[in-house]
């Protein structure tokens, strides 16, 4: 240090331990602080005579909740058959334009970076959407025709107000203070689930002709990560971009809505050059409560009631609402509920629709008897016929 002008004065500190005190001269503006002097020492000894040592490690508590959470979401999505992608976090400001986003969609208030690795797409992504659009359409060009793909990461959400940030030095630890205050100026960087598929679901061959992909797929990868969460889904009809009004739907965890899926609007397809039909679907991993242990479905050794439900609901009534009704009527009695078929025609009314539901009653206890499994289905079909007015149909 007196290399470099400084004064240095060995001194003892008020517990006792040996300490120098160094004053920089006055032609060393730049030695501010602490560190500033370690840089010196370090610039003038050289890095080549300081020995890497790796800091020993305390023991590990193993993957926290989320982490385990994000890993069983990662597993479950590709054991439903979807590639993971791992896209570039920037967007460029015109491609909530393309996503057909509304002048004062909360989407478009993203964080610019002053110094970004591509000019042309300068902020931070606040939707998974446009990377996983990007990606399909890359695998479509070179020849992939049927594409499901899937990105788990974060996305960047700015605050609404600047928040002043402290300068904190770097030779202590910050206060508790200083953390909080540094922590409360970062953005929001909420984790986010994506998906987006195109194509044929299942191929064709000679054992038939195949599927292609719809928005219930879409809403059913939503399910498989709903599950994978430990948390079941309620899905009701939406109209949000950039996906198609009448083939939108809402998720729903806990009656608190935490993303949407369905097909994307045909004009969102063109702008990015997607194949017709393409379908994506996004949700918030983290609006999902954590839960450290999920109950284990219990097993009844005692044989099922099978029975079958047909009600007449007006179309106004999502099948979702329906669905949920039925099944909160039914009671613990009722162990699976599925639809089976849904009927319009002149039978049932114009404006009017079948739903056809196949119901299986269990007592995890007894053998169920056949009156104690009826009143369980009229006890469901009372609930929706009072919040929808289904109709038992003859």
């Amino acid at each position: 240090l007196e290399q470099v002008g400084c004064q240095v004065e060995p001194r003892v500190s008020g517990d006792g331990a040996p300490e120098l005190v160094a004053t920089p001269p006055s032609w060393r503006p730049d030695l501010q602080v602490p560190i500033d002097l370690v840089e010196e020492v370090l610039r003038l000894e050289g890095l080549d005579k300081i020995p890497s040592e790796l800091p020993s490690a305390p023991a590990g508590l193993g993957l926290t909740l989320a982490q385990r959470r994000r890993r069983s979401v990662s597993r479950a999505l590709a054991e439903a058959g979807y590639t993971e992608v791992l896209p570039f976090p920037f967007v460029s400001p015109t491609v909530f334009d393309a996503l057909g986003c509304a002048s004062d969609d909360v989407r478009r208030n993203t964080l610019r970076l002053l110094n970004p690795i591509d000019a042309d797409r300068p902020e931070l992504a606040s939707t998974l959407l446009p990377g996983l659009l990007d990606a399909v359409v890359r695998n479509v060009a070179r020849g992939m025709g049927d594409v499901a793909l899937y990105h788990i990461g974060q996305v960047v959400l700015p605050r609404t107000e600047r928040v002043p940030v402290p300068a904190v030095g770097v030779d202590w630890r910050p206060t508790a203070d200083e953390i909080g205050a540094l922590v409360s100026a970062l953005p929001g960087q909420p984790m986010h689930v994506g998906v987006a598929l195109t194509g044929a679901w299942e191929p064709s061959g000679w054992w038939g002709s195949g599927r292609p992909v719809s928005w219930a797929d879409a809403v059913e990868a939503a399910h498989v990560v709903a599950a994978a969460a430990g948390v079941s889904l309620e899905v009701v009809a939406a109209d949000l971009p950039p996906w198609h009004p009448g083939r939108c739907a809402r998720l729903l965890a806990g009656g608190f809505p935490i993303g949407h899926a369905g097909e994307l609007h045909p004009k969102v397809v063109d702008a990015f050059g997607l194949p017709p039909r393409t379908c994506a679907m996004e949700l918030d991993l983290d609006l999902i409560p954590l839960t450290e242990r999920r109950p284990a479905p219990v097993v009844s050794p005692f044989p099922p009631v099978l029975l079958d439900v047909a009600v007449v609901v007006a179309d106004e009534h999502p099948t979702a609402a329906v669905t949920a009704a039925l099944r909160e009527g039914a009671g613990p009695l009722l162990e699976e509920m599925r639809l089976f078929d849904v009927y319009t025609g002149e039978q049932v009314g114009e404006g009017k629709r079948s739903l056809a539901f196949s119901m299986r009653m269990r007592a995890p206890d007894r053998t169920l008897t056949l009156e104690e499994a009826t009143a369980a289905r009229d006890a469901a079909v009372a609930l929706a016929a009072e919040r929808c007015g289904a109709v038992v149909r003859c």
